[in-house]
């Protein structure tokens, strides 16, 4: 089967490396599949096997620009011949592909596009309903958590058809990548994995720690910066808490803490809580919208409502004096042969 996947660029975070890996899997499974940019920006490693193509420059993202851009990726695909499946990812590259009329194109949502809604006044919210509805309306979905899938049949109320299909995760990868040597901490370490940003709450995180005796540290794998370092300065947490920084390979350092905590608002679905299990390191993390009650389903103790450093902090705390055994994950639906045996069977029905 021949499968092309849209994206803005190979620039942003956990969605744009899923959809690569995901098709490097479909290539080493004997599919063909190409990554088609809509901005020459590539800070990804390439997969291999894997035919990359930019349609130019930085795109402009205003009403002309998107009918433009919508044009060449229009010419491209038709270039490019028939494809079993198209699949666009976020929604700046969905507008584009919907507006360029792709034939068998589906949409992958990969987050849950109601908690920026109840975020916005209501007007803006009203009118970011209405783009939703427009853009994504009866049309073939797809959506990375079955929590994802209920927000857009309920929240946002489209009629489509959802199809629910995880990230993939090669668990052989993941914990070879994990024996790499790594600067990690001498003590042991709690460790958070995910940018400074409102939804990650870092806030929530450094109220909870402040709150645990432990001799553990807190170890934070994002870039240091002074918005963050004042908010650990604020509470007293200097000596507790190490920002080690961006780590291309962080593998090593979730491998060897005793603890990942998830502590977001708001996912479409967490990789790094995943990639914890099968790097054999229990995780606690926030009851959020969606995919962490999916994932840690076998350990309802470890979840904690949103927005409670209360309880937070004891669930960290319990797993600290006794660690849940990861190996009690049931991870099967995110095999690599299981997501390319779900696209494929997608593309026949599309």
């Amino acid at each position: 089967m021949r499968f092309a996947f849209v994206l803005t660029n190979l620039a942003g975070g956990g969605a744009e490396k899923a959809v690569a890996k995901l098709a490097a899997a479909l290539v080493g499974c004997g599919h063909e599949a190409r990554l088609v940019l809509l901005e020459d920006r590539i800070d990804h490693a390439l997969p291999a096997g894997v035919p990359v193509e930019a349609l130019g420059g930085i795109a402009s993202k205003g009403w002309l620009g998107k009918r433009r851009l919508a044009a060449k990726l229009r010419a491209r695909v038709q270039a490019l011949g028939p494809q079993d499946l198209i699949v666009s990812s976020l929604p700046f590259a969905d507008e584009v592909s919907v507006l360029a009329c792709l034939p068998r194109h589906v949409c992958r949502i990969a987050d849950t596009l109601s908690v920026d809604l109840d975020r916005l006044p209501p007007r803006r919210a009203a009118r970011r309903l209405g783009r939703y509805r427009a853009m994504y309306g009866s049309r073939p979905l797809v959506a990375v958590s079955a929590g994802v899938a209920d927000d857009l049949h309920r929240r946002l109320g489209l009629g489509g058809p959802v199809t629910t299909i995880p990230n993939l995760f090669d668990a052989g990868a993941i914990r070879a990548a994990a024996t790499a040597s790594a600067a990690l901490p001498a003590q042991p370490y709690v460790i958070h994995v995910g940018r400074l940003a409102r939804q990650k709450r870092h806030d929530l995180l450094l109220d909870a720690w402040s709150r645990i005796d432990s001799g553990h540290l807190l170890v934070l794998l994002t870039p240091p910066c002074a918005a963050l370092q004042a908010m650990i300065d604020a509470r007293s947490l200097a000596r507790r808490v190490v920002v080690a920084g961006f780590q291309a390979n962080p593998y090593p350092w979730i491998a060897g803490a005793d603890l990942l905590v998830l502590c977001s608002d708001h996912e479409g679905l967490p990789n790094v809580l995943i990639e914890a299990l099968l790097c054999g390191t229990p995780a606690v993390s926030t009851d959020c919208p969606s995919g962490p009650r999916e994932i840690l389903a076998a350990y309802p103790e470890c979840l904690v409502p949103c927005g409670d450093a209360p309880a937070l902090a004891a669930a960290i705390g319990r797993c600290l004096a006794a660690p849940p055994d990861p190996a009690r994950a049931d991870l099967a639906a995110y095999r690599p042969e299981a997501v390319v045996a779900a696209y494929a069977r997608l593309a026949e029905t599309v």
